[in-house]
């Protein structure tokens, strides 16, 4: 999910002290040497300034900035329009395009929220030319203040130029993907406990944890081709070794969290699997154990039944010879008592042993 984008006002007041109102200036510097040397408040300024300095670097910050704006930077910096129309627009998709001496990178940043137990997606663009550096936040990560200040601190890493401002900003979103992959890691933890005690609801944890992945995936595996596309750019840009020893480092740890971020659908599609087991081997011993109950209670019916065929017999013997009518045959007969009572004890004996001989009883 995408993070909801915070009043302007309040973000200018997180990054930097208060700014005009109704402007999506957040912060910006101009430096020279590696150093700040001023702080215009305004667009028009930062051009001024930029303009009136040797071998000075603009870092200019934005934060939801209208088209009115950005055209200004656009004819400013030379700016090409269809990359002016995707920062406008936004919801655009991690990338690299290079527009002459313009690199144009599209960056999704992200963190996991620990009370919810969701990550959340911030994008932000970036325009990186000679002399300048422009970012765009249409959300409210990530925070760039704390990785100005750090960069600010380092001297030795700004004076690179505008390129170091691109590293250290690439450098502070793959950073954050580590919170990310822990917190996933944790859920997937949760995840393998639940489906062994027979939650219910994880098979539906399961698949929403399993977007979750995909959207870092779709976040975080774009930056492998944007890396490998300035690593190709190095010579022929004349990029400082230094800094190419960086980016080369930022390289690897986004490898690294793409093949966790891998491991883990696939750890999710078997887990899914695994639920699935569980749940047809449960279904199944439950509908064993309701066979064995009806099994047990048609055999419990069987006998019952036996039992009162069995003595429906002589009960029907006693109730035709309890009659006692005038002219009922055998009833002057001297042997009919006994008759009667060998009838009964015989039809006994064999519906006994029928009923035997069928497992009946």
């Amino acid at each position: 999910m995408l993070v909801l984008p915070m009043d302007p006002v309040d973000a200018r007041n997180v990054e930097r002290g208060s700014v005009p109102a109704r402007s999506s200036l957040v912060d910006s510097g101009v430096y020279v040497g590696g150093r700040r040397v001023s702080s215009p408040a305004s667009l028009a300024e930062t051009f001024a300034d930029l303009s009136g300095l040797d071998d000075a670097v603009a870092w200019i910050g934005l934060y939801l900035p209208d088209r009115h704006e950005l055209s200004s930077l656009a004819a400013e910096f030379g700016l090409h329009e269809l990359a002016v129309e995707d920062a406008v627009l936004a919801h655009q998709r991690p990338k690299l395009e290079r527009y002459g001496d313009t690199l144009f990178v599209v960056l999704l940043a992200a963190r996991y929220l620990d009370d919810s137990e969701e990550v959340e997606f911030g994008e932000l663009h970036i325009f990186v030319g000679r002399d300048f550096v422009v970012t765009v936040r249409h959300s409210e990560a990530p925070h760039l203040a704390d990785v100005r200040r750090r960069l600010e601190a380092d001297q030795t890493l700004l004076e690179l130029g505008a390129e170091s401002i691109l590293y250290a900003i690439l450098d502070s979103v793959v950073d954050g993907y580590a919170p990310v992959v822990k917190g996933l890691e944790n859920d997937i933890d949760e995840i393998e406990t639940e489906i062994f005690v027979g939650d219910r609801w994880v098979s539906r944890r399961i698949y929403e944890l399993t977007r979750e992945v995909i959207e870092f995936q779709r976040a975080a595996r774009p930056l492998i081709g944007i890396l490998q596309a300035l690593r190709a750019g190095f010579a022929k840009y004349r990029t400082d070794e230094e800094l190419q020893r960086y980016l080369r480092d930022v390289e690897d740890h986004v490898t690294q969290v793409v093949e966790q971020v891998d491991s883990f659908r696939q750890l999710l599609s078997e887990l899914l699997t695994v639920n699935a087991t569980l749940v047809a081997q449960q279904q199944n011993e439950e509908m064993k154990n309701l066979a064995l109950a009806s099994n047990a209670q048609n055999d419990e019916v069987k006998r019952i039944s036996s039992w009162a065929a069995i003595l429906f017999a002589p009960t029907l013997i006693a109730a035709i010879y309890g009659m006692n009518f005038q002219h009922m045959p055998e009833l002057g007969w001297q042997h009919g008592y006994a008759f009667a009572l060998a009838l009964m004890v015989g039809s006994c004996v064999v519906l006994y042993v029928l009923f035997r001989r069928r497992d009946w009883l």
